[in-house]
């Protein structure tokens, strides 16, 4: 077969700090955790490192702070053959940090300090551009400034990428942006901002909402249902596909195990609803450990967990 094209994303890397709650906090209450866990994650990262696990050629622009969690990122992402080469410090910030609660079933509650990532610039994009080739793929989710994403989406195109978007954590989107993506990828609350109108309001479903957000331009719009698993609308239509029952503990990096499943197996060439399978598995076995990134699950767990048969051999 052909090469695997290669995965580039540009996007954010955080240091995690996660800690389990016996219940997640109301608003004014503090809870009493048990843990306290540190782990490389960021959605860029964590996507990053998805693809790197399962088979993908995967390269990443962002930046990191000049402070110990930087090196400690970068080093992570080499170490999970990821080519971080295109990652660069930033002297004037802070590496990007993100404060997790996770409850008992494994849903959690996430704020985040962007630092250094919410610096990236021009320059990031014609470093990202620059390293793409006709056939490779953008990966990007919301964790950057959004001056950033349009012109990479547009530049991407222009060099003949395809243009993966996981539009998280939730914002609106412009239509001249939604109109360069090949892929869009969100969960329900944040199908939700992007398509509920007054009109709307109380009137729409999964797969309305799959509908609704593939006219605005993508030509793939994918909606993840957590344990239920997703449905996307692609040239032929709706489609469910089937979730992966697991015991979850940990939810934190299950979308982004979702996004980088989803890229290498459209990279491979893979029809949308067996890349799909893919992405439901790998984002169901990322639950199954605490953490982000360590708990991203390699090609040989969904065979182990779930039989998976893939049709393509990675190189």
């Amino acid at each position: 077969m052909e090469p695997l094209a290669r995965i580039l994303v540009l996007g954010s890397l955080n240091m995690d700090l996660a800690v389990t709650v016996p219940r997640l906090p109301r608003l004014g209450e503090t809870v009493v955790g048990e843990r306290l866990g540190r782990y490389p994650g960021g959605k860029g990262a964590n996507q990053a490192v998805a693809a790197a696990r399962l088979g993908g050629r995967v390269a990443m622009v962002g930046r990191v702070g000049a402070d110990d969690f930087g090196p400690e990122l970068v080093q992570n992402l080499t170490a999970n053959g990821v080519d971080a080469s295109g990652v660069l410090p930033d002297s004037t910030a802070a590496t990007g940090a993100a404060l997790i609660f996770v409850g008992p079933d494994g849903q959690n509650m996430i704020a985040v300090a962007p630092g250094a990532n919410g610096r990236l610039d021009t320059a990031d994009v014609e470093r990202a551009v620059d390293r793409l080739r006709p056939g490779d793929m953008l990966v990007m989710q919301l964790e950057t400034p959004m001056t950033v994403i349009r012109p990479a989406a547009a530049a991407a195109r222009h060099a003949g990428a395809r243009v993966v978007l996981n539009a998280a954590p939730a914002q609106r989107l412009d239509p001249e942006l939604l109109d360069q993506i090949d892929a869009l990828v969100v969960n329900e609350r944040e199908a939700e901002l992007l398509v509920v109108t007054d009109r709307l309001a109380g009137a729409l479903d999964h797969e309305a909402a799959a509908v609704a957000l593939r006219a605005m331009g993508p030509r793939i719009a994918v909606v993840t249902l957590g344990p239920a698993g997703s449905i996307f609308c692609d040239e032929t239509g709706v489609h469910s596909v089937k979730p992966y029952p697991v015991t979850a503990i940990d939810a934190t990096g299950a979308g982004d195990a979702f996004v980088g499943a989803l890229a290498v197996g459209l990279a491979n060439g893979l029809p949308t609803e067996a890349a799909m399978q893919l992405a439901n598995a790998a984002g169901a076995a990322a639950t199954t450990s605490l953490g982000a990134q360590v708990a991203l699950p390699h090609l040989k767990d969904v065979h182990r967990l779930f039989g998976l048969d893939l049709s393509f051999s990675v190189q």
